[in-house]
């Protein structure tokens, strides 16, 4: 593994001979908007592994994406190689088709300090509530970035990630989303505890969520990646392109149904994705994850 093929994979050309804020925020920027957040694995008759140098080898050399597990677990390297203070934190993701959390983690995120401060790097929740920029772990306070406006809320030792949503315009409303969503405000992320986690922990939930029948990575196939206005993400057959503030605090949607030859080019020009075996589109949950 190789800190500057993983630059050329991500397309960056700053400096990052210093560990500060300014260096983070741009790697992170670079990751996010090179690197999908995906699990067409899953419907590719392949694992997803937990093997550091297996998911170097398929993001960086493949030039494929990943879910959390993946993204951030080689975040993690990255930032360690480059000097950053890192720690593995584990969240339980909202469900809201039932107004809930999981009950076990889920969700792998980074604690990185610097300077005294903490911050929360995530380069692995993708679709729409995929933060653009490191958070700096502070409860109550509005953090506003170009995707919308996140915060933590911190509760006896659980702090929890919400996002507030902007309204939308959906020009095609004949596949537009469920009414309910629409009239979200404020949507919950997921919540977390400072406890320090080792890649282990995430095993159990790793093969459960590409295996179990109602996980939503196994009725849903997902690929989001982020733009530079924005975020484009093919679920199922659906795709699906936001650009941000597209007008005061409304956010443009644009979405069409891809027939199944237009899935391989789709991939390729939007994602830069060459699947190796055959993919099996399916989006089977109502969950909206917009």
């Amino acid at each position: 593994m190789d800190i500057k093929e993983y630059f050329a994979r991500i397309s960056y050309q700053g400096s990052y001979d210093k560990p500060d804020l300014a260096t983070l925020t741009h790697i992170f920027q670079h990751h996010i908007r090179a690197v999908p957040f995906e699990n067409l694995s899953i419907h590719c008759g392949e694992s997803i592994e937990l093997d550091l140098e297996a998911t170097y080898n398929k993001i960086v050399r493949k030039k494929r994406g990943g879910w959390c597990m993946e993204n951030n677990h080689l975040l993690s390297w990255v930032l360690k190689t480059l000097g950053y203070n890192v720690t593995l934190l584990g969240s339980r993701v909202y469900v809201p088709e039932y107004d809930v959390y999981a009950e076990e983690i889920d969700h792998l995120l980074l604690k990185v300090v610097l300077d005294g401060k903490s911050y929360i790097v995530d380069g692995g929740f993708g679709m729409a509530y995929q933060m653009w920029q490191p958070m700096e772990l502070v409860s109550g306070t509005d953090q506003p970035q170009i995707p919308g406006v996140f915060r933590f809320v911190e509760d006896s030792g659980d702090w929890y990630l919400e996002k507030v949503k902007r309204k939308q315009w959906v020009p095609n409303q004949s596949v537009s989303t469920a009414h309910n969503v629409e009239e979200e405000v404020c949507r919950r992320v997921y919540v977390f505890t400072l406890q320090p986690r080792d890649i282990e922990e995430f095993r159990a939930s790793n093969t459960h969520l590409q295996t179990a029948p109602d996980s939503l990575f196994v009725t849903k196939s997902m690929c989001s990646l982020q733009t530079a206005s924005g975020v484009c993400a093919l679920v199922g057959w659906k795709l699906t392109e936001i650009k941000y503030n597209y007008k005061d605090n409304m956010d443009l949607v644009e979405i069409r149904i891809l027939a199944d030859e237009e899935m391989e080019k789709t991939l390729k020009e939007k994602f830069n994705i060459t699947l190796d075996k055959k993919f099996v589109p399916i989006n089977t949950s109502r969950l909206s994850l917009f």
